[in-house]
């Protein structure tokens, strides 16, 4: 006779599913944790044990830790690296949005069938082709007609926008198509039987009714072109300069990140300084990510 109290084979499989399930979700937030306090507390090394002015440190245009300044503090100003990772991360935005949108707009309003058929391959293409790629296309054909056109070197923000330009349209593209899906057919429907023009339709119907989640579209795109390194740095110039025009080479955070960590000993300020730019960047996508939980709240389509 079957003793009822025992456990089913079933009731053990689903305890052990939980089991699994919840290690893994522990393990997920410990490493998460891990990283966040090892970046933080290294960033924090800067101010903390090297006694460096947190407001010198953001409104510095000095880069040169090796240095003391004529306060006797080492020369760790970040701000031209900050202000050229906010230039070349708007710039390639506001290029990509607008291609961005004509795409989507194509392959959900105007041509379903065909627009998917043709262009869905091309988006997925984009996004598989490693940082290194387009970097070295960067350098080795963007940058030779910048230079040829503006003269100097050609390495500068032009240059790092349009690479991350092409880097981030897949990205905005797909997600603005998934925005004009969502919006209820009805909407469609509705504007078409009072006489508007589907040119109507999509410009004061659709696109209102997708707008919170095409701005999602566009901060995820500045969130995957401000955290890039490896195909900016190739063509951004990699001096820690304030940017003076749009083809002189300066530097992002990024890119000086990967310039310089592998020249530096952990400890130092010259390591120090640099988990500091690296902290800047995690509050920067903890910025980004509070900006498309706050839209996507705000937008929702009820």
């Amino acid at each position: 006779m079957m003793d009822l109290k025992s456990p089913s084979k079933a009731t053990n499989e689903d305890r052990r599913g939980r089991i699994i399930t919840y290690s893994c979700i522990g393990i997920i937030i410990v490493l998460v944790v891990s990283i966040l306090y090892f970046i933080a507390s290294r960033g924090l090394a800067t101010f903390i044990q090297n006694h460096v002015n947190v407001f010198r440190f953001l409104t510095g245009t000095q880069w040169n830790p090796s240095l003391l300044d004529s306060h006797g503090q080492p020369e760790v100003g970040a701000l031209p690296m900050i202000t050229t990772s906010f230039l070349v991360t708007i710039l390639a935005a506001i290029v990509a949005t607008p291609f961005a949108f004509a795409v989507a707009i194509y392959m959900v309003e105007i041509a379903p069938k065909r627009g998917t058929k043709l262009l869905q391959p091309v988006m997925e293409l984009l996004v598989g082709i490693p940082s290194v790629v387009y970097g070295f296309i960067g350098l080795t054909v963007i940058v030779p007609i910048v230079r040829h056109i503006f003269g100097g070197t050609g390495v500068g923000i032009l240059a790092g926008t349009l690479v991350l330009f092409v880097m981030i349209l897949p990205t905005v593209t797909s997600l603005s198509v998934d925005a004009l899906t969502a919006v209820p057919m009805y909407l469609r429907s509705a504007s078409l039987a009072l006489g508007a023009t589907r040119w109507q339709t999509i410009r004061k119907v659709i696109l209102r009714a997708a707008m919170p989640r095409l701005l999602t579209a566009i901060i995820f795109g500045m969130a995957r072109a401000f955290g890039e390194a490896l195909a900016v740095q190739m063509v951004i110039g990699n001096a820690a300069l304030m940017p003076t025009s749009l083809v002189s080479p300066t530097s992002t955070l990024t890119s000086q990140l990967t310039t310089e960590v592998g020249n530096t000993v952990m400890g130092t300020i010259q390591n120090n300084a640099l988990w500091s730019l690296a902290l800047i960047l995690l509050l920067m996508s903890l910025v980004f990510n509070l900006l498309v939980h706050f839209i996507g709240k705000r937008g929702e389509i009820k």
